[in-house]
């Protein structure tokens, strides 16, 4: 299990938790540590941000990468400061923790996209994708790299006799969910059988842990097609990127411009701010993009003031940053909706 912690200005990676001083809260009430866990999507964000925030504040973000289902339940348990999960938290989970330490704010930090990749030698153009093929790749139905389907969609691409290897998140994962939730919209046999989930009944294929696994099992297995957040693949050069088919019939290949667009699509955003971006209108949409949340309790008794500089910070100076590391910026409108649910968070 990684943590990210900034150190002095310098985000480390470390096995166990260590601190730069003080437990939390140094002389005189002052928050300088503060604690959470959860999504691999938004890891290399989160360490860039830990550094420039302990720079800015001098205060520490301790970030372990668990995956959103971790970061949700210990956020529930009150064994972090805050989660983050690329899936919004549902009722269920809601209800539990309306239970444990209630009620729980939803803010949105950044967007990306989640693309498949795949390990094929001999083909260098990259391929495409629709949204049925792929859910019937996951699905079992389309075995082989040269089903007909696949080819026709690829045209002039010497597709070979190979049998694809479907690697996913074998942990409870917000990147399977926003995967699983683009698959749901764009097939009524994969949202019939499976449906989408943080960690859905997978029909076929071998599982990894967090982003890196999965990146990491395509990369070793000749004849491999699995799912990774953007960045994930942009950083491991023996992986392939495949475009996607969006709603308007375009072929997209997930980057800062196609996942800004989909996230311009995005309209009627719910007073809670849990939405999908999934399967967006636009041309230049891409399809699969997601946004990763932080999830925390409204009732923060000796937080609530650090929580919301850092909430503030994040949402503001903090996406400066996003840009860099292929996230998508929050749009403005998000933002003030942002600001406005600070004040739900109090002592």
């Amino acid at each position: 299990m990684k943590r990210l912690i900034a150190c002095g200005g310098v985000a480390l990676m470390s096995i166990s938790l260590l601190g730069c001083g003080g437990a939390g809260s140094s002389g005189g009430g002052k928050v300088d540590r503060l604690s959470g866990a959860g999504s691999s999507f938004v890891e290399p964000m989160m360490k860039k941000w830990a550094g420039e925030y302990n720079k800015a504040k001098s205060v520490e973000i301790d970030y372990t990468s668990s995956g959103s289902g971790n970061g949700v339940t210990q956020m529930i348990e009150k064994r972090n400061d805050f989660g983050c999960t690329d899936a919004p938290m549902n009722d269920e989970q809601l209800d539990k923790a309306r239970k444990a330490g209630g009620d729980v704010v939803h803010v949105p930090l950044v967007m990306g996209g989640v693309v498949p990749i795949y390990n094929l030698t001999g083909v260098d153009k990259p391929l495409r994708f629709t949204g049925p093929v792929l859910a019937d790749i996951f699905l079992g139905k389309i075995k082989k790299w040269n089903d007909p389907a696949i080819a026709k969609i690829n045209e002039g691409v010497a597709l070979p006799d190979l049998a694809i290897s479907v690697a996913h998140r074998s942990d409870a994962s917000g990147t399977s969910y926003i995967w699983t939730d683009y698959l749901s919209k764009v097939s009524t046999e994969w949202k019939e059988k499976v449906g989408n989930s943080t960690e859905p009944k997978w029909p076929v294929g071998a599982g990894a842990p967090k982003n890196p696994g999965v990146a990491q099992l395509v990369s070793s297995t000749k004849g491999a097609l699995g799912y990774v957040e953007l960045i994930y693949a942009e950083q491991n050069p023996n992986l392939k990127i495949g475009a996607v088919q969006n709603k308007a019939g375009e072929f997209v290949t997930a980057s800062l411009e196609s996942v800004t667009a989909a996230a311009a699509g995005l309209k009627d955003v719910p007073p809670d701010l849990r939405f999908s971006l999934t399967d967006p209108d636009g041309k230049d949409s891409y399809p699969i993009a997601g946004t990763v949340w932080m999830v925390l309790y409204t009732k923060q008794p000796e937080k609530a003031a650090a929580l919301k500089d850092l909430i503030h910070w994040l949402t503001h100076e903090g996406q400066e940053y996003a840009k860099g590391l292929h996230y998508a910026r929050l749009p403005k409108e998000m933002v003030d909706q942002v600001d406005k649910k600070m004040e739900l968070i109090k002592p």
